[in-house]
């Protein structure tokens, strides 16, 4: 019996990680795309729009943006990075601190945009090796997202063989990101909700 609940509350985690994960991309990728200026016109941030602005319109009356950043939809992934790890600990009878949840929410929101970034740039070299139609709306965004992140590298790198390594770099230092960052503020937290 107790196996049978464990497979639930494992097959319940997996429903809610995909669930809450994609309300969570929808929200990340639009502040992304607003903090590179993105082309409003573009099919897909139309589609993000469409699809966030029903609960960011009426957010955005209360928590105005700061510069490009849409702080209002930035607070709400993290509200629902807190409640899918409220939820999910709660399937296997664990309670959480609210101040360990807040801290474990933050940082598993920041690592989603980190592995989400590495995940763009990683698509960006791929795009460099094969040869995609220009008119495709997701390479522009593409390269609006990465370049902010590549460019101050590119110019202080030397060029091997015409050989770009600003992606490596990038990478590699969100890669270290997660190990020092991300990590110990997810055991602090773990640590302070478990406390509680």
């Amino acid at each position: 019996h107790r196996h049978a609940m464990g497979y639930f509350a494992q097959a319940a985690q997996i429903l809610l990680d995909c669930l809450f994960g994609i309300a969570i991309f929808l929200l990340v990728l639009r502040v992304l795309l607003q903090a590179a200026r993105a082309n409003f016109y573009n099919p897909v941030c139309q589609f993000l729009y469409k699809t966030t602005n029903p609960v960011l319109m009426p957010l955005r009356k209360l928590i105005p943006g700061w510069r490009n950043i849409d702080i209002g939809a930035l607070l709400l992934a993290w509200l629902l990075s807190a409640i899918k790890l409220a939820l999910i600990y709660a399937l296997f009878g664990q309670r959480l601190g609210l101040l360990g949840l807040a801290l474990m929410a933050f940082a598993d929101l920041l690592d989603f945009v980190l592995v989400l970034v590495i995940g763009i740039v990683f698509v960006r070299v791929l795009l460099s090796f094969i040869s995609v139609e220009r008119a495709n709306p997701v390479v522009p965004l593409v390269y609006q997202i990465t370049e902010p992140l590549l460019r101050p590298l590119r110019s202080k790198l030397p060029a091997l063989g015409g050989f770009d390594f600003s992606p490596l770099v990038v990478t590699l230092a969100i890669l270290l990101a997660r190990v020092l960052i991300v990590a110990p503020l997810l055991d602090v937290g773990m640590h302070l909700a478990q406390a509680a």
